[in-house]
């Protein structure tokens, strides 16, 4: 009974989303209020809806209802109860069903929080929202149905993918989702601009929070995904470019864009053509990555599905709206018209070389993911583009990225003296330098990743301290002023830090890892830096749902025992399929990481051992740069948004 009623109420949802699509898009046309009023009950009542059918679909997983097909598949009497409730979005119809839940979820947050927007604009937004949201209903009803029965349902099910069966993948996907699908919201107020004829200092206010929460999201669900790949996966990195990694990370290089380039058209009402550009190609890049998981096209250990003709039906979708609103932007041209001007030197100039590196950093990741195809295609050649080629055309934007953030931030708004800003990060210039030639003269002749990368974090963070410090003025109580700074300017401070914090993470275990591999038997030691890792045991021990070889190493250093590591081999018996547990030995400066392979005809056993070098640094960075964006949306600028603002007349083109 539960099932059916959520089925009823996706269909509900549906017919709802319909009438929320039309009917305020005409009222706002026509300007008659009863009619853009129904938006905002149309939203809640969408969203509720949705929810139910979540909801009744999660309560088929947790209760082991295997009349229902995707429980069949995904699922089994013996898993533990998290994996259960994350087995409703490990698999391409429940997972698609999540994505149209916070499709809604945003949609009625809109109609709840939106009360300063005009209510032309409001109507407008929340209709182009549910279009959105009418097509992923369509493609989920008509081809990803999660709520098909079975006549005669099993005793038990397939069991979830074991490599699923993890925190970090648990809670990783809703984090991504929130992050892709809250970019759908960037692009609702971008068309309904558009519509409106209306882009202005007001509209940068409104857009940002949603872009910045959008922003936030995916770096939360791009970080776990990293931490998830580096202890589950086994082969100790923390990011492979898999197509399905590329395609979370270009949405978020285009955020980070968009967000920069909002703040400009919020406080100079310039780069508005820009601004409404990166919108539409942002959350178009989400339905990139949509479609990459879910056609087939190119192979990923990421990839829900391997269907190509529902791969098509998103394509669709995304050359519906994608294209459509470009149509929309070419035709709108007139109403973007910038208003400020500002010299070549400036902090406009500035944001907009940021957005030069990010935007042509995202193309690089681009073209490297879908090259393969496209060289299938009209080649007929079979291809692959791995790291080396990511890491060295990618890289040096980076770089170019980190070196010229501590300078643009400091540069004043329209006009600005270059000399007179770097006289002021002087002292972290000569910090970051001195960093930077201590990691060259202590690592006696390797690469120069690690020291630039020790520099441009050192760079980062004490650019970003002076920054926020100079916002105090030059004489009186300035720390009492520190205290009083907006939280918009603190959190971009927190931001630019953390990133530092991960370029140095990554710089520093890409350039200073060191890796043993060996055959060793029961009781053998093997040395890897300063550390000797001795092999004290094996032993086969049951799990919930698997079984595990289990070995103890014991990590040493000067003879006194660091760590006790028991890395795992588990074998699911319902799939069939193995994993690799990593042991990791977790240290502020370092990682030890230990793998157990396959046992070897002469008794012993295949070891991996890696030292990794700041592994942790990257992930904490991770969690600075969203505390900075979390700062930034507790901002009270963000919550009056621009309510306070005398608005032009509804539908009248701000120029």
């Amino acid at each position: 009974m539960i099932v059916e009623l959520g089925h009823f109420a996706l269909i509900l949802a549906l017919c709802v989303a319909i009438v929320q699509a039309i009917v305020p898009l005409i009222g706002a046309h026509y300007r008659w209020p009863g009619w853009m009023a129904v938006a905002e009950p149309a939203a809640t009542a969408q969203f509720v809806l949705t929810a139910t059918a979540f909801g009744a679909l999660t309560y088929a997983f947790v209760t082991s209802d295997f009349s229902l097909k995707l429980v069949v598949m995904n699922s089994h009497t013996a898993k533990p109860m998290l994996y259960k409730v994350s087995g409703v979005w490990g698999n391409h119809e429940g997972s698609m069903l999540l994505w149209v839940l916070i499709l809604t979820l945003f949609g009625a947050m809109a109609a709840w929080f939106g009360g300063n927007l005009p209510p032309t604009m409001k109507a407008r937004v929340l209709s182009v929202q549910s279009a959105v949201a009418v097509a992923f209903f369509g493609f989920i009803i008509f081809t990803s149905n999660p709520f098909v029965r079975l006549s005669a349902p099993p005793f038990d099910g397939r069991d979830l993918n074991p490599l699923l069966q993890d925190p970090g993948l648990a809670f990783h996907p809703p984090f991504l989702y929130l992050g892709y699908v809250g970019l759908s919201m960037s692009f609702s107020f971008a068309v309904a601009a558009l519509l409106e004829g209306r882009v202005d200092a007001a509209w940068g206010r409104w857009v940002r929070p949603w872009t910045l929460a959008a922003w936030l999201f995916l770096t939360i669900g791009i970080g776990l995904g990293s931490w998830w790949a580096y202890y589950e996966l086994g082969w100790g990195g923390f990011w492979f470019w898999d197509p399905v990694e590329n395609a979370s990370f270009m949405p978020w290089l285009l955020g980070a864009a968009l967000l920069h380039s909002a703040v400009v058209v919020e406080k100079r009402e310039s780069l508005k053509s820009w601004t409404i550009l990166l919108a539409i190609l942002a959350f178009g890049f989400s339905l990139i990555g949509t479609f990459i998981v879910r056609s087939g096209v190119l192979t990923s250990v990421h990839a829900f599905a391997s269907d190509p003709e529902r791969g098509v039906l998103i394509l669709f979708i995304l050359a519906f709206f994608v294209g459509g609103a470009l149509i929309l932007f070419a035709a709108r041209a007139n109403v973007m018209q910038s208003k400020g001007v500002f010299s070549t030197v400036s902090r406009e100039s500035g944001l907009i070389l940021n957005n030069i590196l990010l935007a042509v950093a995202c193309f690089v990741v681009f073209i490297g993911t879908i090259w393969p195809l496209i060289a299938e295609m009209f080649f007929d050649r079979k291809l692959s583009v791995g790291a080396p080629f990511f890491n060295q055309a990618f890289t040096p934007f980076m770089i170019a990225l980190g070196a010229v953030m501590p300078i643009g931030a400091m540069l004043p708004w329209k006009r600005a003296n270059v000399g007179r800003a770097f006289k002021q990060l002087i002292p972290a210039l000569l910090v970051a330098v001195a960093l930077g030639l201590l990691a060259y003269v202590w690592q006696t002749g390797r690469s120069l990743m690690g020291p630039i990368g020790l520099f441009l974090a050192a760079w980062l963070v004490f650019g970003a301290m002076t920054d926020i410090w100079q916002r105090t003025g030059k004489k009186g109580n300035r720390l009492g002023r520190l205290m009083r700074l907006p939280r918009a300017d603190w959190g971009k401070s927190v931001a630019h830090a953390g990133l530092g914090i991960t370029m140095f993470g990554i710089a520093g275990l890409m350039a200073w890892e060191l890796e043993d591999i060996s055959v060793t038997t029961v009781g053998e030691s093997i040395e890897i830096g300063d550390y000797q890792l001795t092999l004290t045991s094996v032993e086969r021990l049951p799990g919930p749902n698997y079984m595990s070889t289990t070995a103890t190493v014991e990590v040493r250093n000067e003879g006194r025992i660091v760590s006790v590591l028991k890395p795992e081999k588990r074998v699911y018996p319902v799939q069939a399929m193995p994993t690799t547990e990593a042991a990791i030995d977790n240290g502020l400066f370092r990682d030890i990481y230990v793998v157990i392979g396959d046992a070897q005809q002469n008794g012993g056993w295949a070891l991996r051992s890696h030292v990794k070098p700041l592994a942790n640094w990257i992930w904490a960075g991770t969690i600075i740069m969203a505390l900075g964006g979390l700062l930034s949306l507790s901002d009270r600028r963000y919550r009056v948004a621009a309510g306070a603002r005398k608005s032009p007349r509804a539908g009248v083109p701000a120029e």
